[in-house]
């Protein structure tokens, strides 16, 4: 009988052992490792699986085949690629479980109506894809659709049909006969990716992989996987709120700061054109703990309500909590406006929120962040009409932010009549006269201007 070599995996982060381990040495994970099929013998190889064989050649005589980058329908979608698909990129898709992941790709399938679509469905039967296609209320002609796990059926299709997009749900559901172990294995996995980007790059056919996420919230399979497709994007999302966020972690054809909002409704994922509108609350009741900041994703300015509570701390140790905030950062505020401005706040419980069911990074929050705070603090409500942008340095001084012209220009385009920014920044010349701008270096002038 021929001879099969086997190997152990760490289900986690697919580090290769010769032997089993309890304790993974790459992630830390104990009981992760499972035992797995890694070749045959030739025998049972194909023998023809490399391909056409590259010669080396000096960079000067490299052959450049540009190809335009193909415009996609969903412009949320489109701006988070860096302005469309490219030809032959091999894009992986990962979220929560229920997130939309199949939603969103069927939808940009079946909208898709300048491309030949090949929508592959490991995990869903032909009625539920119908039940769902109803549900969206699109149609594509050119848009096909097969149920197969098997890759080297797949493989058949793709070279019967030569679509131009290719879209598989999911990876973890595939198979191929040259790996003898179960599906979403470490191996199977591995193999599977590799055979699709090799076709990717070949045919200039793109290539969107849905993939699942562990319970830590990473991509299950092999981190190499990431290594090995163009782009990997992240779709989040509280259950419990409508909006859905499309992150990229990396883009080899565009940034990864850039963000894209979809509104989960019945008819399926909508794109939410302007989220200023829909991050800050449209009531005029002047309550203290609310401030606005004006914030940037990408090349997005972006103007999303902070709301804090500051309260006498009931129990011993006070409460330090945010929903959408780094606490760690809260907790640096919180020391600078104790150390710095003589506020104090030790001895209270202090509770942040970021409206919307967002998660930002931006350092510029922290004017408004803080602004928040003192506000719950001094229960002194700011103006609806007053919005903030800047850094709070650890010696209590307003530090600049970048992209200052375009935070300006649209609070001026939402309405507001002033916005508080750093002293030191420069560049608002071209900004829009309909907004008084008020610039101030340090957190004492900001809470004497506000709260006198």
């Amino acid at each position: 009988m021929s001879k099969i070599r086997t190997a152990f995996f760490c289900q986690t982060c697919g580090t290769q052992s010769p032997k089993w381990v309890g304790k993974c040495p790459s992630c830390g994970e104990w009981n992760t490792f499972v035992e797995e099929v890694v070749s045959k013998t030739t025998s049972e190889v194909p023998s023809k699986l490399s391909g056409r064989i590259s010669k080396p050649r000096p960079i000067s005589e490299l052959e450049s085949d540009i190809h335009q980058r193909i415009p996609i329908v969903d412009q949320e979608l489109h701006r988070v690629l860096g302005g469309g698909l490219v030809p032959g990129s091999l894009i992986l898709f990962g979220g929560e479980p229920g997130i939309g992941k199949s939603t969103l790709m069927l939808q940009v399938a079946l909208k898709q109506l300048n491309m030949s679509v090949l929508y592959v469905s490991g995990e869903e039967s032909e009625d539920q894809i119908k039940m769902r296609v109803e549900r969206l209320g699109y149609d594509n002609p050119r848009c096909m659709v097969v149920m197969e796990t098997s890759l080297d059926n797949i493989m058949l299709h793709l070279k019967d049909s030569r679509p131009d997009l290719l879209i598989i749900d999911s990876i973890q559901t595939l198979t191929t006969s040259m790996i003898e172990s179960s599906p979403g294995s470490v191996s199977q996995v591995r193999e599977c990716t590799t055979q699709l980007m090799k076709y990717a790059k070949e045919n200039h056919t793109s290539v969107f992989l849905i993939g699942h996420i562990t319970k830590e919230g990473t991509l299950a399979g092999p981190k190499v996987l990431e290594h090995m497709v163009d782009c990997v994007l992240q779709f989040e999302g509280d259950r419990h709120h409508i909006y859905r966020l499309l992150r990229t972690s990396k883009n080899r054809f565009g940034s990864t700061n850039e963000l894209g909002i979809y509104e989960m409704m019945g008819s399926g994922l909508k794109e939410v054109d302007n989220p200023s509108d829909i991050l800050i609350n449209a009531q005029n009741d002047q309550l203290s703990g609310t401030a606005i900041a004006a914030t940037m994703e990408g090349l997005r300015p972006l103007l999303v309500e902070i709301q804090a509570l500051a309260s006498t701390a009931v129990y011993g140790t006070p409460q330090r909590s945010t929903t959408g905030f780094d606490i760690r950062r809260l907790n640096m505020l919180l020391a600078v406006l104790e150390k710095r401005c003589g506020f104090r706040l030790a001895m209270k419980d202090v509770f942040l929120n970021i409206a919307g069911g967002m998660r930002l990074e931006d350092p510029a929050m922290d004017l408004a962040v803080i602004t928040a705070i003192l506000s719950s603090s001094e229960d002194i409500a700011v103006p609806r009409s007053v919005c903030f942008a800047g850094e709070v340095g650890l010696s209590g001084e307003i530090r600049p932010v970048t992209r200052i012209d375009q935070r300006i220009n649209e609070a001026a385009k939402l309405g507001f009549d002033e916005i508080y920014i750093s002293k030191y920044n420069k560049g608002i010349e071209n900004i829009s006269k309909g907004i008084k701008v008020h610039q101030v270096a340090r957190v004492e002038e900001l809470f004497s201007s506000l709260f006198g």
